[in-house]
């Protein structure tokens, strides 16, 4: 399957309407595969860019860091994300992202965007919406951010990237990679890592999630959407992933 087709085209599928055309179009675009690893910047604040980045195998975030050193966190992104599409409106960036652990990227040229938005309308407007998902998911950090408790916050991020996660088809749902460091959880939750490891021995110790490594699992998903008040509508998927459902496993990549 072509990279683009098996993470771009999957992630608008989950958002937007696109006809077999507009698939195959998506699929054709001019690609540069690079790999990344973890802890290099993809993208530093104030560069310009001329292509934007897929991501199609790992985790990136996206960052500030301040004079003193302090650093926040602002997104997280997974297969199928395009972490700098508001590349294409805004060329010099106000912000970093990096990899978070080893990444497969693909670079697809502005102009070939261009060309393509140009030409598929539909495709055009997926892209626009994915930007104002984007933006959506900013707002609910912003909220967590100001009004959650650390708990809340930590319960959240975890119902989070479990459903971005299923609906990609990179997990069960219930069972997933989530290779965040806790340095890396309190940079993002703004916490301390003392907190961090507190909030989740916790979510641990209620048998809310169990986490081994790398590996997260949710034992009791209502109770743990419950306590962040967690609400998926944000992320305006068309078609949710049932998260109280187990995947098969022969549906699960």
């Amino acid at each position: 399957m072509n990279p683009v087709e098996g993470a771009l085209v999957k992630r608008l599928d989950l958002i937007a309407e696109l006809t077999d055309e507009d698939r195959e179009a998506l699929a054709a675009l001019p690609i540069t595969l690079r790999s990344v690893e973890a802890g290099a910047d993809i993208v530093e604040e104030g560069q310009r860019i001329r292509d934007c980045c897929l991501l199609l195998s790992g985790f990136t975030h996206r960052y500030r860091t301040l004079i003193e050193g302090k650093r926040q966190i602002i997104a997280f992104h997974v297969p199928g994300d395009i972490p700098d599409l508001h590349s294409l409106h805004i060329n010099v960036m106000d912000h970093s992202f990096a990899a978070t652990v080893n990444c497969e990227l693909a670079f697809i040229p502005h102009e070939a965007i261009w060309q393509l938005c140009t030409k598929r309308p539909a495709v055009a407007a997926a892209l626009w919406r994915e930007t104002l998902i984007d933006g959506s998911i900013f707002r609910e950090w912003i909220v967590g951010l100001g009004r959650r408790t650390g708990l809340q916050r930590t319960a959240h991020l975890l119902c989070e990237m479990a459903m971005r996660l299923r609906a990609m088809g990179h997990s069960d749902g219930l069972r997933y990679h989530l290779p965040l460091t806790q340095n890396v959880l309190a940079d993002a939750l703004g916490l301390t890592v003392v907190t961090v490891n507190r909030v989740l021995q916790e979510l641990r110790q209620a048998d809310y999630v169990e986490r081994e490594r790398s590996r997260m699992t949710i034992h009791n998903w209502p109770a743990l959407a419950r306590l962040a008040e967690f609400d998926g509508g944000y992320l305006h998927m068309r078609q949710p992933p049932n998260m109280s459902v187990e995947m098969r496993p022969e549906d699960a990549i």
